[in-house]
Formats: structure tokens, sequence, C-alpha cells
């Protein structure tokens, strides 16, 4: 699952556990990992929550910055994880372009966020004032722009921890996630 042993369940993590099993049937190793410091993945996903909502980020929208984030950095897990959720939006072959760099199955401002997204991901010392004025240009405000900025450099942080403990993707994820989406995800850590 990672590369530390799973810690003592208290009741937080325990919490953790039981919202996995609610929502999906299965503990996420993700979860197993965190259950080390619940409370910390509590402020990060409330943090994260809390820009998508307070910004109107739809699922496909979050869809979109995480994926693009998540490839862009070689991390398998949450590629696959939200490439399935993307896949539920736009459809397999939509989700598995985005994982690949080719968005082609999004319309022109969700290209331009995933662009965004990707290029915040791998260096955000090379975006520049036209980046800026890209997503200006393809109707994002200023606060839109800082919100999207935030809630990537918040899933790269998520994706280190997961990535650096080696956190493997779910054994699950092999036959829930569609055949395009674990086509596309020829990198990072394999599933379980």
């Amino acid at each position: 699952m990672s590369f530390l042993p799973p810690p003592e369940t208290t009741p937080e993590a325990q919490r953790l556990f039981d919202d996995d099993v609610a929502e999906l049937g299965y503990v996420m190793n993700t979860s197993r990992l965190w259950a080390y410091r619940p409370e910390t993945l509590a402020g990060l996903s409330g943090l994260m929550g809390e820009i998508a909502d307070t910004h109107g980020f739809t699922r496909r929208r979050r869809g979109i910055l995480v994926t693009a984030c998540a490839s862009a950095l070689g991390d398998s897990y949450c590629s696959l994880a939200w490439g399935l959720r993307l896949a539920e939006e736009t459809g397999a072959g939509a989700a598995a372009g985005v994982l690949g760099g080719d968005d082609k199955g999004l319309t022109e401002d969700e290209r331009v966020m995933a662009a965004w997204a990707r290029k915040v991901a791998r260096d955000p010392n090379s975006t520049g004032e036209a980046d800026v004025a890209a997503l200006r240009e393809a109707g994002f405000g200023d606060a839109e722009i800082f919100a999207m900025t935030a809630f990537v450099a918040l899933r790269v942080a998520f994706s280190t921890v997961n990535d650096a403990l080696g956190a493997r993707p779910d054994a699950a994820l092999r036959s829930t996630a569609p055949r395009e989406v674990l086509d596309a995800v020829t990198y990072g850590r394999p599933i379980e």
C-alpha cells in the first residue's frame, strides 16, 4: 500500500475508513496513509473544497484540474481515481485525452484551464502574463484564476505526500476505471 506500515487506528482514522467504505465499498490506500494525520487531510481537503465550492468548480472542472495536474506530475494514483471521475463527466475518451495532454474533448475554456494546471504543476516559474491573459480571454476572472492556481497547488501537495511515501493506486481501480483511462496512465506507481 505504501512505504509506511499502517498506523494505530484512532477514532479519526476510523472515520476516514468508514467514509471510504460507505462511498466506495473499500478503504483507499491514501486513507490508510493519511491515517497518520487525519486532521491534516481534513484541513487540506477542506481548503480544496472551500476553493472549489466558492468558485463554482463543478465536478467536471475539478476533474479537469486534477487529472491535468496529476498527469503532469506523473501521479498514477490521482490520475486513475480522478480520470475515472472525469470519464463519468466527459466520456472515457476525453478523460484519457486529458491524461495524455490532448484536450480535444474539452471546451475552449476547459482546454485553457487544463493547460494552466499542467504548467502550474510542472514548472510554476515558467508561467507568464500571456498565460494569465489566455485565462482571462477564456472568460476567467482574476479571483477564479487565483482559485484555480491555489487548488492545483494544494493538489500538488496532496500528490507529493502520497507519491513520496509510495501510495499505490487501489486494486479496485483496475476494474472500475474505463479501459481508455487505464491505458492512458503509463507513468507513476502501478496499481496495487
